[in-house]
């Protein structure tokens, strides 16, 4: 099993296990909406454009809302089990693709609740969250207020740059493990079990930046 159809697997578990109402960190969206999400982004074409384009936004909103109308809860779970569209035909498009995303969303749900702990990733998902983030950073952290150093301590060759704000201004260091650290760009700052080196004030700009994915 891929790590992609793994996080899938075990997300869809949770949705078993927590039910329709439950929170997640995707602001105003319980399990429901976010279970609806993913089926949407897979089965439905003409609503994706809107998922990250603001003025596409409402055609996608409408589409999601009018899903859960139509389909109970452990329907659109039974949905998201198995993946649809271009990533039901292509498997290295779905491993491409959803590993990242899906493992972003897994922990939304698990980190909404009481109680919840870091996992422990297996070491070879660990290389490649971290790969994936060091070459994206710089598009993932566009947005932030501050030049970014991310450390991820168990890499060789660890430290991805990230230039944000003025070129010349300060710098702040986010260490933590690559799980950690996409959650970071991801915009999961609050969320995300990493340590901050660096000026507090810029070390409070970047803690409070807007650059949600």
């Amino acid at each position: 099993m891929t790590h992609a159809r793994g996080e899938r697997a075990a997300l869809c578990d949770l949705f078993d296990s927590l039910g329709p109402d439950a929170p997640t960190l995707c602001e105003g969206w319980d399990t429901y909406d976010l279970a609806a999400h993913l089926v949407l982004r897979e089965r439905r074409p003409d609503a994706m454009p809107g998922i990250a384009v603001r003025a596409l936004a409402g055609h996608t909103a409408t589409v999601q809302q009018r899903m859960k109308a139509r389909h109970p809860f452990p329907e659109l779970v039974s949905l998201v089990r198995k993946p649809g569209g271009v990533y039901g035909a292509l498997s290295f498009l779905d491993t491409a693709v959803n590993t990242l995303e899906f493992f972003v969303h897994h922990e939304d749900v698990r980190r909404a609740q009481p109680s919840w702990e870091p996992r422990e990733l297996p070491a070879d998902f660990e290389q490649l969250i971290w790969k994936r983030v060091s070459a994206g950073a710089k598009t993932m952290l566009r947005r932030s207020p501050v030049g970014v150093v991310l450390h991820y301590p168990g890499a060789v060759g660890s430290r991805a740059v990230v230039l944000g704000g003025a070129k010349q201004g300060p710098k702040v260091e986010v260490i933590g493990g690559a799980g950690e650290l996409l959650l970071f760009c991801f915009g999961r700052q609050a969320h995300a079990r990493v340590e901050y080196a660096g000026e507090p004030e810029s070390i409070t700009r970047l803690k409070n930046a807007g650059f949600a994915v």
